[in-house]
C-alpha cells in the first residue's frame, strides 16, 4: 500500500490552492523531486505543479549537500511556481516558504516551531526538516522556483535516527511533537497549502510582511555563531534579519551583515 495518495492529498485542498494547481503526481520512488520538476514544463504564471515522493534516492540539499531520507521515514515534497513578475529581494523567498512551512505544521500540532536562517526548520532544538530553492533559467521577467521541502515524519520505522545524525546533527521527527502523526497524505495538504500561499503572496507583495512575520520564529536571535561562506567567514551574535533577508550579526567592534552561508552555534542561549 502506498503511503501518499494524490486524491487524499487534493481532497482537503482549497480556494486558490485548489484552483491553481496544474499537477500533483505521487512517485513511490525517485532520485530527486527538485530535480524532476527542475526538468518539466514551467507552470503557467501564478500557478504551481507539485511532486512528491515516498523514497528519494539522490535528495539534494544546500550546496550540493545530500538529503539522507529512508524509505517510509520523511516526506519529500517540491513545488514549481512561475511568478507574475520578478520579485523585489527573491533571495528572501526561502525565509517566507520557511514561514509558510512552520504555519503548516502549527496547524499540525507541533509547538515551538522555529526557523533557523535560512533554511532548517527546527523543533526541540532538532531539526525537523529542511529547505532547497533553485530558479529555472527560463523567463527572466517572470522566473519559475522550484521549492523542495523535506520533514522528518518517523524516524523509528528504521536505524534512520543514527545514520541522520551522523550527517547533519541533531534532528528530530514529527512523530516526536505531536501525539499522533497524521497521514502523510494529509500532512501533505496542508504543506502544500502552506507553501503555495507563501509564493503567492511574495508573488503579489514581496518580503514585506513575512520580515514582519519573522521575529515570531528566529531560532537564531540571541544566539552565538559563525557562519562561513565560500568567500569569508563571521561570527557574532544573532540580531535578526534586515529587509533583503541578510543575517545581522553584532560582532565584537562592529554589525556585521551577511547574506549567504551556513551557520554554525557556537554557544546556546542561557549557556
Amino acid at each position: 500500500m502506498n503511503i501518499l495518495d494524490a486524491d487524499s492529498i487534493r481532497g482537503p485542498m482549497s480556494g486558490l490552492s485548489r484552483e491553481r494547481l496544474d499537477a500533483l503526481e505521487v512517485f513511490p520512488e525517485i532520485e530527486s523531486t527538485n530535480s524532476y520538476l527542475m526538468e518539466q514544463a514551467a507552470p503557467p504564471p501564478g500557478r504551481f505543479r507539485v511532486a512528491l515522493a515516498e523514497h528519494q534516492t539522490a535528495g539534494r540539499g544546500r550546496r550540493d549537500r545530500i538529503w539522507y531520507s529512508p524509505p517510509a521515514t520523511g516526506l519529500c515534497l517540491s513545488m514549481s511556481y512561475t511568478f507574475r513578475d520578478t520579485p523585489q529581494f527573491l533571495p528572501c523567498l526561502t525565509l517566507a516558504i520557511g514561514v509558510g512551512v512552520a504555519q503548516a505544521l502549527e496547524k499540525l500540532g507541533v509547538r515551538g516551531v522555529g526557523i533557523k536562517w535560512p533554511n532548517d526548520i527546527i523543533a526541540r532544538d532538532g531539526k525537523l526538516g529542511g529547505i532547497l530553492t533553485e530558479t529555472r533559467a527560463t523567463n527572466a521577467q517572470m522566473p519559475t522556483v522550484v521549492v523542495g521541502v523535506g520533514i522528518n515524519v518517523d524516524l523509528e520505522r528504521s536505524d534512520a535516527r543514527a545514520k541522520i545524525r551522523s550527517r547533519i546533527g541533531h534532528v528530530i521527527d514529527l512523530a516526536s511533537c505531536v501525539s499522533s502523526v497524521p497521514s502523510q497524505s494529509a500532512i501533505s495538504s496542508l504543506l502544500i497549502e502552506g507553501i503555495f500561499n507563501s509564493l503567492a503572496q511574495f508573488d503579489a507583495e514581496g518580503f514585506a510582511e513575512f520580515f514582519d512575520i519573522w521575529p515570531r520564529y528566529d531560532w537564531l536571535r540571541g544566539q552565538h555563531v559563525s557562519v562561513e561562506s565560500e568567500t569569508e567567514s563571521s561570527k557574532g551574535i544573532c540580531q535578526g534579519i534586515g529587509r533583503d533577508g541578510a543575517l545581522i550579526l553584532q560582532g565584537k567592534d562592529e554589525r556585521v551583515r551577511v547574506l549567504n552561508g551556513s551557520v554554525r552555534l557556537n554557544r546556546r542561549k542561557g549557556a
